[in-house]
């Protein structure tokens, strides 16, 4: 290495690596075009290394040795996300940024009545919503708090068990009313069952917990979309109890032959307990998981 490169020279590296052009790049970064550019050879000059990226009919693709780089760059550009929500406001402030990681079910189902009267209590608190359904790394502080549905195994974690979710069959009752009688698991063949298209591993979660099923008629990877299909009568798919009794039109299919749960933890890096608008955070998501875990309970 000829000499060390800046972080600004990383920024745009990462920029790159995420948006696949140098213009989207510059777009997301606020510089121009010519100035991502010139970023990429002066990191390229400082590493005395190869080309970072070459050109396709699709964009930049990233080498080799772009790829070595990814994830500690990725893992910079975190860091200094982190820093300048740290330094949005004064740690006793309940006010500044907020990072939150959850599903996207729960990112476009719940947070939203969790995160309402917060704001309202606390108009200087902002959010920032990192919704997948991938666990967020917390140490790398992806995000500052997440709400996990797979039990969080980091050391250095403030974490919090709420409970479990309980998911059934459901169906709207004008697809019921107008389709063949559901009395055994059978009698589902006749069904358009809604379920996952290329994301194996959830498929097979659900083929574990409920081997008979037929093939799935309607299928998506996007589960806000299989909630929806189920809403709109297209036909049966798995919805979180909590939110189906929200709906009286949506009736449970088989619910003594197909039930799961989902269990549910809440967590945050243990460094952010000092700061109060993350305590804050912490416990109003731990409170208002736990209401949304038992509106479901008596469904």
């Amino acid at each position: 290495m000829d000499r060390e490169p800046g972080w600004e020279l990383w920024r745009t590296f990462d920029g790159v690596m995420r948006e696949g052009s140098l213009s989207a790049a510059a777009r997301t970064l606020g510089i121009t075009q010519p100035t991502a550019g010139r970023h990429i050879a002066e990191l390229e000059a400082c590493l005395s290394t190869d080309a970072l990226f070459t050109r396709s009919a699709r964009g930049l693709m990233p080498t080799e040795a772009a790829l070595a780089l990814a994830s500690q760059a990725e893992a910079m550009a975190a860091a200094a996300a982190a820093l300048v929500r740290t330094a949005s406001a004064p740690a006793n402030a309940v006010s500044g940024v907020v990072r939150i990681s959850a599903s996207e079910v729960i990112g476009a189902e719940v947070l939203p009545r969790i995160l309402a009267p917060l704001t309202a209590a606390h108009p200087g608190l902002q959010f920032e919503l990192l919704l997948t359904n991938a666990s967020s790394d917390l140490l790398r502080r992806d995000a500052d708090v997440a709400i996990r549905m797979t039990e969080p195994r980091q050391q250095a974690l403030l974490v919090r068990s709420i409970g479990r979710i309980r998911l059934r069959f459901y169906a709207h009752r004008d697809y019921l009313a107008r389709t063949a009688r559901i009395d055994t698991v059978a009698d589902l063949a006749r069904h358009a069952i809604i379920g996952f298209d290329r994301d194996a591993a959830s498929r097979r979660s659900i083929e574990a917990v409920w081997p008979d099923l037929p093939a799935f008629a309607l299928r998506t990877d996007n589960q806000l979309a299989q909630i929806a299909m189920v809403r709109a009568g297209c036909g049966i798919g798995v919805v979180q109890d909590p939110i189906a009794c929200r709906d009286p039109a949506l009736v449970p299919v088989l619910p003594d032959a197909f039930h799961a749960h989902l269990p549910v933890w809440i967590a945050m890096h243990e460094d952010l307990r000092p700061t109060r608008r993350m305590r804050v955070v912490f416990d109003a998501l731990v409170a208002g998981m736990t209401a949304h875990v038992r509106s479901g309970e008596h469904r």
